[in-house]
């Protein structure tokens, strides 16, 4: 099989087969590493694969090292939540958010509250109004078994 062969330095060798570049590169005491199996020819280099490796697995932990990871933190209350509590949770989502995490808003109905649930949609909006300089309404409010569940993520 033809592939296109690069040194052990990084110049480009030429097309050859696949016999010529395992001796050449054990002439030099490196492996043959293929390094891009979808091209035509495919392209091998001669390089110390232990080192290879260790690049590679450097690489993806810088990788993962930039990534920001997007955590959901919950905040629960009832429908009849009184206004200063509200403004505590309200505060609680507002760090949340500002951290840069997404929020998920529930309200839990028990026993006889259900049968009021839709009176009781407008406490979630209010909830949404008190975060809108901060944050953004991902899914608007809506019914999940007994509650009431919308989601917030931070404003870019």
């Amino acid at each position: 099989m033809e592939i296109r062969l690069i040194g052990s330095h990084g110049e480009q060798v030429g097309i050859m087969q696949t016999s010529e570049a395992m001796k050449l590169a054990e002439a030099e005491e490196l492996d043959l590493v293929l390094i891009a199996p979808v091209a035509k020819p495919p392209v091998c280099k001669i390089i110390d694969y232990n080192k290879f490796r260790y690049e590679q697995l450097r690489k993806e932990k810088e990788a993962k090292k930039k990534q920001k990871v997007i955590e959901t933190k919950e905040i629960r209350f009832s429908p009849n939540i009184d206004v200063n509590d509200m403004n505590t949770k309200a505060a609680a989502a507002r760090k949340f958010l500002q951290h840069g995490d997404k929020v998920k808003v529930s309200m839990r109905f028990r026993g006889r509250e259900i049968s009021h649930m839709a009176q009781r949609s407008h406490v979630l909006d209010e909830f949404a109004e008190k975060l809108a300089d901060v944050s953004v309404i991902d899914k608007p409010s809506k019914v999940e078994g007994r509650s009431l569940v919308m989601f917030l993520s931070p404003k870019k």
